[in-house]
C-alpha cells in the first residue's frame, strides 16, 4: 500500500513558516516567493483535511492542531537531517551503530574501552544512548542493546557477556585499624534509590548485623555511588565490574564478602533476524565479546 505522506517540500514550507510565525520570513529562508510558501501550506492543509494556520487579515497564526503537528514534523525533519549528515560523514567502507546501554555500564566499562574498537575499525562510528530499563528492540531505532537478561528480550539474539555481583566498597581512609576487621555497622552506608532493601538483603546473606540497614544517603545511579565512595562519604554496594581499576589501584577497598545472590547477567541483545545485522554490528559484537573474555582471563578478575 502506498504511504500517505505529504511532500517534503510542503513539510519544509510548513515547518519553516511555523518556526518563524510568518510566510514571508519562511520564503526568505527557503529562497521562495511568499506565494509559493502559501500554496505549499494550502496543499498540505487540503491533503490533511485540517486547518494548520489561521488567517487573520494579512497575518497568520498556528492553530492548536497546527502547533502540535509542527512539533512532530520538526522532530522528524531534525532526525532525518542528523541521519543524513551521519551517513555523508561515514567512510565508504564503514558505517554507524546505535547502541542502547545501561547508564553506568556505558561510563564505567564500555566507553573506556571503545578506543580499542575505534583503532581496529576506524570507519565505524558508535553512537551510545542510555536506557535504564528494558524496551522493545524492534523498530526502536537501535541496532543493539547491552543490558541485563530480561523477559523483554524474548525472541531476540542474546549473547551472554558476564555475570556480575555486588560488593561493598569504600575509601581506605574510612576504615579504622585493620581493614579485614572493619566494622560495617559503624560506617555510613550509601544506597541506590531503586533498590532500597539492598543493604538489608546483603546483611542477611553475609550474616552481618546492621542496626539500621536503611539509614544513609540515596543516589540514582551506580556511577554516583562509586563517586561518593571515592569521596569517602560511605560504603557503597556496587557491581565489581565497575570498580576493578579502583580496587587494583587501592583507591577503593572491599574487605567484606560479595553479595552472590545479587548476581546479574549482562548480555548483548541483537535483533531476531540475522539478516538485519550489518557488517559493523558483527564487528562490534565480536570485539565486545572478545573484550569480556580478555577481562575474565585477567588475574584481577577474581571476585571474592
Amino acid at each position: 500500500m502506498r504511504r500517505k505522506i505529504p511532500s517534503s517540500t510542503a513539510l519544509l514550507a510548513f515547518e519553516t513558516a511555523a518556526r518563524h510565525g510568518s510566510f514571508s520570513r519562511a520564503a526568505e529562508e527557503l529562497a521562495l516567493t511568499e506565494g509559493a510558501v502559501s500554496r505549499q501550506i494550502a496543499r498540505l492543509e487540503d491533503a490533511l483535511g485540517v486547518v494548520l494556520f489561521e488567517r487573520i487579515g494579512n497575518r497568520v497564526r498556528l492553530s492548536v492542531i497546527g502547533a502540535r503537528y509542527a512539533e512532530q514534523v520538526r522532530e522528524v525533519l531534525d532526525r532525518l537531517e542528523r541521519d543524513s549528515q551521519c551517513l555523508m560523514a561515514q567512510a565508504s567502507d564503514g558505517g554507524s551503530l546505535n547502541i542502547a546501554v545501561i547508564p553506568t555500564f556505558a561510563s564505567r566499562w564500555l566507553i573506556p574501552r571503545l578506543k580499542r574498537f575505534q583503532d581496529r575499525h576506524p570507519g565505524i562510528t558508535v553512537h551510545l544512548a542510555e536506557r535504564a530499563d528494558p524496551f522493545p528492540l524492534p523498530a526502536s531505532g537501535f541496532d543493539a542493546a547491552i543490558h541485563f537478561e530480561h523477559p523483554a528480550w524474548t525472541g531476540m539474539h542474546c549473547h551472554a557477556l558476564f555475570q556480575d555481583v555486588l560488593i561493598p566498597v569504600c575509601h581506605p581512609t574510612l576504615l579504622p585499624g585493620e581493614a579485614s576487621q572493619a566494622p560495617l555497622d559503624s560506617l555510613p552506608r550509601l544506597h541506590k534509590r531503586s533498590t532500597p532493601d539492598a543493604w538489608r538483603s546483603y546483611a542477611r546473606e553475609a550474616n552481618i548485623d546492621l542496626t539500621n540497614p536503611a539509614v544513609g544517603a540515596n543516589y540514582d545511579l551506580f556511577a554516583m555511588l562509586i563517586e561518593a565512595a571515592l569521596a569517602g562519604l560511605g560504603v557503597a554496594l556496587v557491581p565489581r565490574q565497575y570498580v576493578e581499576d579502583e580496587l587494583a589501584q587501592g583507591r577503593l577497598v572491599a574487605p567484606w564478602p560479595a553479595a552472590k545472590s545479587f548476581a546479574k547477567r549482562y548480555c548483548l541483545v541483537l535483533p531476531e533476524s540475522e539478516d538485519v545485522q550489518s557488517g559493523p554490528m558483527r564487528a562490534f559484537a565480536d570485539w565486545l565479546i572478545g573484550e569480556v573474555k580478555s577481562q575474565q582471563r585477567s588475574p584481577l578478575h577474581n571476585p571474592r
